[in-house]
């Protein structure tokens, strides 16, 4: 029997995959648990829809992020902090202040954790900082600290 599965089931196949399992595995495991359903035309054709859509939501997921890409490019993000003797700062700036800093300033939103930072910022000047954007797809961010 002819059937399309709805989540991974090990030593058959992973989730979206169309494969032969005997009458009875199918109707006595993979049925009752929905791990599958038959293999019919009409589940067939909502199988084919939901694989362009989730191309297509990836599409747009991609330019969304080379857009951001590009512009990051000519962004300097203005981070004022407190310092003392030696311009050695209080603390050190994090990914979420560049974050929220970068929101506040340009309006682009981009998650604390796809900042990377090598090691902390610990005093004024300018930093590059990469961001990891999803689809392989990396942006530098220029950051400033400024004393504030």
């Amino acid at each position: 029997m002819k059937v399309i599965l709805q989540q991974d089931v090990k030593g058959h196949g992973k989730r979206g995959q169309l494969v032969n399992v005997s009458d009875g595995y199918a109707r006595n495991f993979l049925f009752p648990k929905k791990l599958a359903v038959p293999a019919t035309a009409d589940n067939m054709n909502k199988m084919v829809m939901q694989d362009k859509a989730k191309k297509a939501q990836m599409e747009a997921e991609k330019a969304e992020a080379q857009a951001i890409s590009a512009k990051l490019k000519d962004v300097v993000v203005k981070i004022p902090a407190k310092a003392g003797a030696g311009g050695r700062l209080f603390g050190a700036v994090t990914s979420k202040e560049v974050s929220e800093a970068l929101q506040e300033q340009f309006g682009i939103t981009i998650a604390k954790a796809k900042i990377v930072q090598d090691e902390p910022i610990k005093s004024y000047g300018a930093y590059q900082l990469k961001c990891k954007l999803g689809y392989e797809i990396t942006g530098t961010l220029h950051v400033e600290v400024v004393e504030g």
